[in-house]
């Protein structure tokens, strides 16, 4: 096995406390049961057995036996005590994956070595998938050096240019997982490029929009403010400077971009330039979705399963609570 990332990092290499809390609270819970799509590499199947290794998951290997077997090979694991579930080519470990989830036999899904449209392509077909009333969303939890809590940006991976009723269900998706993650207060900021509503700009208006659609409780459970820029929806220097009063601006903790161009350029500018790391889940569907890129840290790839346990424990939770 691969030796665990939650050793004590050299002396002067900055800890990850914020991604240890999230993996240690995973630890807790039962393993969650995940089918893994295509682990046929080691990055993709180092990522779950080190998991599995953890306590957090109990993976399902979903692909062609050679190629993961080879991977395994490749790491020195012994995938021995793990479910193989045969599949001939990465579109068909997409769909069989999908398949267990449906069967009630996996409670999350991850990527492996194959694209991510395969894998979402299986995900939302209408007759077989897991689409639910929801619009499916993507956000990254990043763990940003210097900044207090996590950071939830959304959507960065999914949703190209979402309309306002589409924002609604990204908001939505990015509260309730922000509660998973234990979050008390959740504060939405819905950025633009200003922090006032300009008609010429359109991601200002439903940033208005938004927060009134909170204040109607057709979003629930967090509080909303926008539009604000970034350095004032973090920075409680910079929103005094702009003498904006709201309970959200400068302490933030869900960041709601315009668009997937931005969202995607914010969270990479943190992590190339500021040093952040982004876990990755796709929420919306019947259960969570670990939607990890190839460049990733073990770490990353660890908090991201962490995410997802944390996910569907709250999923679960809710299940179980008494209508009122």
């Amino acid at each position: 096995m691969p030796t665990s990332t939650l050793e004590r990092p050299p002396a002067g290499a900055r800890g990850h406390e914020k991604y240890d809390r999230l993996i240690a609270a995973a630890r807790a819970l039962p393993k969650l049961r995940v089918a893994v799509a295509h682990p046929c590499d080691e990055a993709a199947l180092g990522a779950a057995l080190e998991a599995a290794d953890l306590g957090i998951v109990e993976p399902i290997l979903v692909g062609p036996r050679a190629k993961v077997e080879a991977a395994a090979a490749a790491l020195g694991a012994d995938i021995g005590p793990f479910r193989l579930c045969e599949a001939a080519h990465s579109h068909e470990a997409a769909e069989r994956a999908v398949a267990l989830v449906r069967a009630g036999e996996a409670e999350a899904l991850m990527k492996g070595s194959l694209h991510t449209d395969e894998l979402m392509a299986a995900v939302v077909r209408r007759d077989v998938g897991l689409r639910t009333a929801r619009r499916l969303s993507h956000c990254f939890v990043m763990d940003v050096p210097g900044h207090p809590t996590p950071l939830i940006v959304t959507d960065a991976a999914v949703n190209i240019a979402p309309t306002l009723e589409e924002k609604r269900d990204i908001t939505q998706n990015a509260i309730d997982l922000a509660h998973a993650l234990g979050v008390e207060t959740v504060r939405v900021a819905i950025l633009s490029a200003m922090e006032t509503v300009n008609p010429k700009v359109t991601s200002t208006l439903d940033a208005a929009a938004l927060c009134k659609m909170a204040d109607r409780e057709q979003i629930t459970g967090a509080v909303l403010d926008g539009p604000l820029a970034l350095d004032n929806a973090i920075d409680l220097g910079a929103a005094r400077i702009k003498r904006i009063r709201s309970p959200v601006a400068g302490q933030a903790n869900v960041l709601v971009v315009p668009d997937l161009a931005a969202g995607n350029m914010l969270a990479k500018s943190l992590t190339f330039l500021a040093g952040a790391d982004a876990a990755g889940i796709v929420l919306g569907a019947r259960v969570p979705i670990i939607l990890t890129s190839r460049a990733d840290a073990r770490l990353t790839r660890l908090a991201s399963c962490a995410v997802a346990s944390l996910v569907a424990a709250a999923e679960r939770a809710r299940r179980v609570l008494p209508e009122v």
